[in-house]
């Protein structure tokens, strides 16, 4: 399974919701699609995108209200993609949490190029800070960008889900992350398989990390709490990044 990021649009207008979802589908992004607050809320919920794109002229309720609903439950990026020009409707969107205000018409240009700066500056976010849209430590290299993995220069193959542990995990480096957090920034609901199946998932992720009993691993199990994420090392440079990356093409 790739490590697509995954992209909620919330758009009533159906020409312009299936244009936008082969606009980004073509670019190599996942795209799930509600045409109405409620289904949009549902959706976000039920499958924790990276972005939403949401139109603000929605059948069942404006789409301030569905931006209320996420600001109360994410920092994800939020795109506001409207028909509204006037500066005060653009402004009480980015008032309400909105990271960015695209008006229609728009050029498929100018909305990758916004979509890809948001999720850039989501990727560097955290409270320790990101080296360069990069994680490192020892021999382990997370590429934020590019959704890649790396141990010893060599790619680990990750499903999505391995891969947003993982990522998340590293934006908390030191740290011991309780398994319901773990749950509830991944999957969006707990329920009473989802300890198991979290635990499940962690244990392929340490066994692809190449995790050993009596020796130093990347993600450690605190047992019955949750899992930590190793601190990262200093920064590597951008010639060790494309060395590391240069190994893998070989």
């Amino acid at each position: 399974m790739s490590n697509k990021y995954k992209i909620l649009v919330v758009e009533d207008e159906h020409n312009i919701s299936s244009l936008i979802g082969a606009l980004l589908e073509a670019d190599g992004y996942q795209v799930i699609s509600a045409s109405d607050c409620a289904n949009g809320k549902m959706l976000f919920f039920s499958h924790r995108p990276d972005l939403i794109l949401l139109d603000m002229g929605l059948p069942d309720a404006d789409g301030i209200t569905l931006l209320g609903e996420v600001r109360k439950a994410s920092f994800i990026p939020v795109i506001v993609i409207s028909a509204r020009t006037d500066e005060a409707d653009k402004v009480e969107a980015l008032d309400h949490g909105a990271n960015d205000y695209v008006t229609k018409p728009f050029s498929s240009a100018e909305l990758l190029a916004r979509i890809r700066s948001a999720l850039r500056t989501a990727a560097f976010h955290s409270d320790n800070g990101i080296y360069d849209g990069v994680f490192v430590s020892d021999g382990f290299l997370i590429d934020y960008d590019a959704r890649r993995v790396f141990v010893d220069g060599t790619e680990v193959k990750l499903t999505q889900t391995e891969y947003n542990i993982i990522a998340f995990l590293s934006r908390h480096p030191g740290k011991v992350l309780t398994y319901s957090a773990i749950i509830k920034e991944i999957w969006g609901y707990s329920d009473s398989g989802s300890v198991k199946k979290l635990q499940v998932n962690m244990a392929n992720i340490r066994k692809k990390l190449g995790a050993r009993p009596g020796k130093k691993n990347y993600i450690v199990n605190e047992l019955g709490i949750g899992y930590r994420m190793c601190e990262r090392s200093e920064p590597v440079s951008d010639k060790t990044a494309a060395t590391s990356h240069s190994t893998v093409a070989k």
